[in-house]
């Protein structure tokens, strides 16, 4: 019996792995535009990181984190988000020493959490991700919802709804806080487990339930905007005020939260309005984050960032009906007729390769038909024929394949020539 894949993952093949390329380096160009720069960390952390940072009442800690012992009887995790282990580093190596602040990063990786697979979810998915660590500055709020906007909108989609909201400093948060207990303390046996434990440690998280989302008590909750003071609010005001200025749309949504626990002031999401997209339309979400360095034991730093998956954002391209500009074709494919041209075959191939083209041969001993027929299925811009009597004679034909003109080329100058055609 052959070794099926785990449940929960996928293999991206050659064909596919060519747009997720594209989109990482759509992503990556723009960050860099902002000068952000790139972050990698382990894929596997110490469990308490997760615990501490993301917060133990999320679903993310409680039921959804891989966790093992190693043998030293370590408690690990495979990282089910790329914030904190990012702040991690960012407390470990001394980032918030260096000259250049506010520190910008972005990152790229797999993260696993163990949930239901369904359409556009994956217990193994890709995460591209950016963090600004070491401004409080409404302004970099802005910027890094921009940012995440842009990336959206460089790649081609147009059905995007952004959402924004203000979770408040620690005074708005705990005055809202109590507000939620007092609503829904006298009802709470109505709620699932999950939300009758998050009552106590975190009501706000009980506005997240997707178990009880249609209960009449999730309408008529205390909203935090209710709640904010006066610095909070101009906080808030100015996150608007310069996002108006960058023309970025926006809606504020007084009812999102996000579903870990570091989040405080500015939180956001970015779905899809596309048809067909599916029931669930976030795309990307984010907000502020200021305590999570000190809980991570670093000095007080605030934060802000975003993450996204891969696969979600390929699912919205794919329902817009988005076509990526990616080309798989290959530039020259040599067609070899006798011993001794498939034999000099090989020397070209290098050559052609050597300077920067993409070049193909035949490795099946196929007759010139077949060749022809492969040069087809690699969608080769041009074909060079090349035969015992070419090679004698030093020359070498070149064929191209979207106006099907020839021409005769000396050996020598044969590389040259092709990167001439291709402009390269």
């Amino acid at each position: 019996m052959s070794i099926q894949i785990p449940r929960g993952t996928q293999d991206i093949l050659p064909g596919e792995v060519e747009k997720w390329q594209y989109v990482e380096e759509v992503a990556k160009t723009l960050c860099h535009n902002y000068q952000y720069k790139e972050i990698r960390t382990p894929i596997f952390e110490a469990s308490e990181l997760f615990t501490r940072g993301v917060g133990d009442t999320t679903d993310i800690v409680q039921k959804e984190m891989y966790m093992f012992e190693d043998r030293g009887g370590r408690s690990l995790a495979l990282r089910p988000e790329g914030t904190a282990s990012v702040v991690r580093s960012f407390v470990g190596n001394k980032m918030y020493g260096h000259p250049n602040q506010p520190t910008k990063l972005f990152y790229s990786g797999p993260m696993f959490r163990y949930e239901r697979p369904q359409a556009g979810r994956y217990r193994q998915f890709v995460q591209f991700g950016v963090e600004a660590l070491g401004s409080e500055d409404p302004a970099i709020d802005a910027e890094v919802i921009s940012l995440a906007m842009g990336i959206y909108k460089k790649l081609g989609l147009t059905q995007l709804k952004l959402v924004i909201n203000s979770l408040g400093d620690a005074g708005s948060r705990n005055a809202h806080r109590e507000a939620l207990i007092n609503h829904f303390k006298p009802r709470i046996d109505e709620f699932c487990g999950d939300c009758q434990n998050r009552l106590e440690k975190n009501p706000l998280r009980i506005l997240d339930c997707k178990k009880d989302r249609d209960h009449e008590l999730m309408s008529t909750a205390p909203s935090i905007l209710d709640y904010l003071n006066d610095e909070s609010k101009q906080y808030f005001e100015k996150v608007q005020t310069h996002l108006s200025d960058m023309d970025v749309e926006f809606k504020v949504d007084p009812t999102l939260v996000r579903g870990l626990d570091y989040y405080n002031h500015t939180a956001f999401e970015i779905m899809s309005d596309a048809e067909g997209f599916g029931a669930i339309t976030t795309l990307c979400g984010g907000g502020r984050y200021n305590g999570l360095v000190e809980m991570i034991g670093g000095p007080e730093t605030p934060g802000i960032g975003f993450a996204f998956s891969i696969e979600r954002l390929l699912s919205a391209l794919e329902a817009e009906g988005v076509e990526l500009p990616i080309e798989q074709g290959v530039e020259c494919f040599i067609v070899s007729l006798g011993d001794d041209a498939k034999d000099h075959a090989v020397k070209l191939l290098h050559n052609l390769r050597a300077a920067g083209i993409s070049s193909e041969k035949d490795y099946l001993d196929r007759k010139v038909k077949g060749q022809f027929k492969a040069a087809d299925r690699y969608e080769a811009k041009y074909v060079a024929v090349i035969g015992d009597n070419e090679l004698q004679e030093n020359k070498i034909n070149l064929k191209d394949m979207a106006t099907g003109e020839q021409e005769e080329v000396s050996l020598d100058q044969f590389v040259d020539n092709v990167k001439s055609k291709l402009g390269k």
